[in-house]
């Protein structure tokens, strides 16, 4: 058996805090991070503010294998927090920044942790939810909110000229680094429990990825693609580009202000970026390649217009990118293939693998130990449900074809089923997104006073654009099956989204049929069985 000083010298190549001192002592004039404000940091100086905000975290009671929750926008003061929580050998538990009301209730008391680390607008919420054990707060902010029974810190705590004392025993390769809670889409928010090893393994699944590289980190930060970049670049001893929030006018000047060469770009950011104008900052870019999710047509678009490879991927919080492309792949839909180190596997309900070209679950696991997450924190059950048979369930249908490509089909529960047919709304939404009109789409179930259910199509529209429903409904007559035109149509000026630009389906469930639908039976346009 391997002693614990052999575990925590294999750990060196992924545990934060001896990347972070290695790459100081190895190029600390180097840049590691820049900002959206301009500053940057040094690999030697992103150790001393992360060694300095740690003394602070530790004065303020953090202790090795403590939780602390972190609200804080992308930027130097997220980063420096997040390194130094780990650096103490805590958990970091960000949290995403629009909790309030029963769900920040739920993560705020699931985690368990007595120290908050968030701006003071987030921090005001707290006042109104049950805060388990939460006993401190550190606040940024120029007014501190008073909270009864909450103990309020200003962010000047954590300017700390102290050292943090050294650790009670060395941080493993198994040791939780983050929990991240899921973005909740389809259900309950739960805690993701990642180690060093599961999201170093993550990163280094982006192969095409070298120290010359700099990795724009545009999405949020309690989010596991804005984490990845940080911890994959540190490893390589590139660097990182750090910016607030995706923001589709200022995305080529943000590109070449901060000479990022790649990113990531999920949902509909693909669209809003193909729908710029052509600019003199579009053709100066410094962008070598980037990553595509989903592989639709405007994704295909991409490479022919900006001339960087495009490369597509498949991943989810739990796991650690166990499917991806060569570069510019060319069939939409398809998310690439089987990485070394995975094994994965299209599945029926009861585990068995199904032909290739049929619909089932996608269902993986690794060939290493703690390269993807190992359950759900304080969630034996949800645990119990996705990690059995000894395959990790990832609740997506998926089929796979005979050069071992796979695709994406749906969400399980997206899935729709209309008089005995099963339904993609993933199929759904690409032929509805063809028409030069619609901008964006979601299908959804609607009930049905027949049977099973009906499709329901939410979309937004181009800008400037118009469309008449029945002529939404004649355009995919023959691009869809009988059965998949949808009966209801709803134009919105945007759909509801999460902070990562995933689309809330489960919004538009709720709100069903209401003001504003368009029924095409009502209307007249019945569509039978083909002939």
């Amino acid at each position: 058996m391997m002693s614990e000083a052999a575990n925590a010298a294999a750990g060196a190549d992924c545990v934060l805090r001896d990347l972070l001192e290695a790459q100081a002592a190895a190029r600390p004039d180097a840049i590691y991070a820049v900002f959206g404000d301009g500053s940057s940091w040094s690999f030697a100086e992103t150790l001393a503010e992360t060694r300095r905000t740690a003394a602070g975290l530790y004065r303020a009671g953090l202790r090795q294998d403590d939780r602390l929750l972190i609200a804080l926008p992308n930027g130097p003061d997220m980063l420096r927090v997040w390194f130094a929580a780990n650096y103490l050998g805590a958990t970091a538990v960000p949290v995403n920044a629009a909790y309030r009301g029963g769900l920040l209730e739920r993560v705020v008391t699931n985690s368990e942790a007595t120290l908050i680390v968030a701006t003071a607008d987030f921090t005001a919420r707290l006042a109104d939810v049950d805060r388990g054990v939460l006993a401190r707060a550190i606040v940024f902010g120029d007014e501190l909110p008073g909270i009864d029974g909450l103990e309020i810190w200003p962010a000047a705590a954590l300017d700390d000229a102290e050292q943090a004392p050294p650790l009670l025993r060395p941080i493993l390769p198994h040791d939780v680094q983050c929990i991240l809670y899921t973005s909740g889409t389809t259900g309950p928010s739960k805690g993701v429990m990642c180690s060093y090893r599961h999201i170093h393994t993550a990163g280094r699944a982006v192969y095409f990825m070298t120290a010359e590289d700099r990795y724009m980190v545009n999405l949020p930060m309690y989010h596991v693609a804005g984490i990845l970049p940080c911890v994959l670049m540190l490893g390589l001893g590139g660097s990182v580009a750090v910016i607030e929030r995706f923001r589709t006018d200022e995305f080529w000047d943000t590109v070449n202000r901060t000479q990022s060469t790649f990113v990531i770009l999920l949902g509909v950011m693909t669209s809003y970026v193909l729908n710029l104008l052509p600019s003199a900052a579009e053709r100066a870019s410094t962008l070598r390649h980037i990553i595509v999710q989903p592989l639709d047509t405007d994704a295909l678009r991409l490479r022919d217009r900006f001339g960087f490879d495009v490369y597509t991927s498949f991943n989810m919080t739990e796991i650690s990118i166990p499917i991806i492309s060569a570069p510019n792949p060319t069939v939409a839909g398809s998310c690439g293939r089987q990485r070394a180190g995975a094994e994965v596997r299209v599945v029926d309900d009861n585990d068995y693998e199904v032909p290739h070209g049929t619909v089932g679950e996608l269902i993986l696991r690794m060939d290493a130990p703690w390269t993807i997450a190992h359950g759900y924190w304080r969630d034996a059950e949800a645990t119990a449900r996705a990690w059995r048979n000894g395959w990790f369930h990832t609740g997506d249908a998926f089929r796979r074809d005979e050069d071992g490509n796979f695709y994406f089909v749906d969400r399980l529960k997206d899935t729709i089923r209309r008089r005995g047919e099963n339904i993609s709304s993933f199929e759904v939404e690409a032929e509805v997104l063809a028409h030069p009109a619609v901008r964006e789409a979601a299908a959804v179930a609607v009930p049905s006073a027949l049977s099973e259910s009906e499709v329901l199509v939410v979309l937004s529209l181009q800008p400037g654009a118009a469309l008449d429903p029945a002529e939404l409904i004649a355009f995919l007559r023959p691009r869809l099956p009988y059965f998949m035109i949808p009966r209801f149509l709803r134009i919105l000026p945007d759909l509801p989204k999460t902070p990562t630009q995933k689309i809330e389906k489960h919004v538009l469930r709720g709100q069903g049929l209401g003001d504003g639908v368009w029924d095409r039976e009502a209307a007249g346009i019945v569509i039978r069985r083909d002939a």
